[in-house]
């Protein structure tokens, strides 16, 4: 929705809002019934602000308010506070929430604590999960550990997992377990065998001078 178009829907809706606060919600004439009636249109004229406040781009800029906050010129959402629901365009580009990454060199009792953020969305079947966190402590076989902080991404289409993070990208093909399962490896190319390489499907995408710049599977 267009800027203009917002400011005016929301001029309207604000004045109904005050309609409803400065004619009924303070009448003592009213039976408890009529108040409730008049609260719950309130109430939904709050929900149409809301859901035309996630419209609002902020424009404008903000203006300060009492407590030292700061509230939108256009929509009055305040700036930094979270929002309950995302609102997607049917088309074209979605955005959902900020690119956030550790902030803090404290090693933190738990992950609860460390956590940052943590989302997941099925976007047209394929799996996305970001998970960000502070440095934390930790236990493996018995021993205290210390977490690294680090900002994951895994992005999962049907059985191929992509994982992602400040020095790892990791691709793994979940194929059909077979009943005699064998040992699994990992190794630099130039560790295996020449004759072994056939059952590797992957190509190397590098420069003139070897430098490597990315690579295929062939599925």
């Amino acid at each position: 929705m267009k800027k203009e178009q917002i400011k005016k829907d929301l001029k309207k809706l604000f004045k109904s809002m005050d309609f409803i606060s400065e004619n009924f919600l303070n009448r003592e004439d009213l039976t408890e019934k009529e108040l409730q009636t008049y609260f719950d249109i309130y109430q939904q004229l709050g929900i149409a602000w809301e859901f035309l406040g996630l419209q609002c781009r902020h424009w404008e800029g903000y203006r300060k308010i009492k407590d030292g906050k700061m509230s939108c010129r256009i929509c009055g959402m305040i700036k930094g506070a979270d929002d309950f629901y995302y609102l997607l365009p049917k088309k074209g580009h979605k955005k959902v929430g900020n690119k956030l990454n550790p902030n803090s060199k404290k090693t933190f009792k738990n992950k609860r604590d460390a956590q940052i953020d943590h989302d997941t969305i099925n976007f047209h079947g394929a799996l996305i999960d970001v998970d960000v966190f502070n440095s934390y402590k930790s236990s493996m076989a018995g021993h205290e550990i210390n977490i690294a902080a680090d900002r994951i991404v895994r992005i999962k289409e049907d059985s191929i997992e992509c994982w992602i993070d400040r020095h790892l990208v990791n691709i793994k093909m979940h194929k059909p377990q077979k009943k005699n399962r064998k040992k699994k490896y990992g190794g630099f190319p130039w560790e295996i065998r020449k004759k072994d390489l056939k059952n590797f499907p992957v190509i190397f995408d590098f420069d003139e001078d070897y430098r490597f710049l990315g690579l295929r599977i062939l599925r």
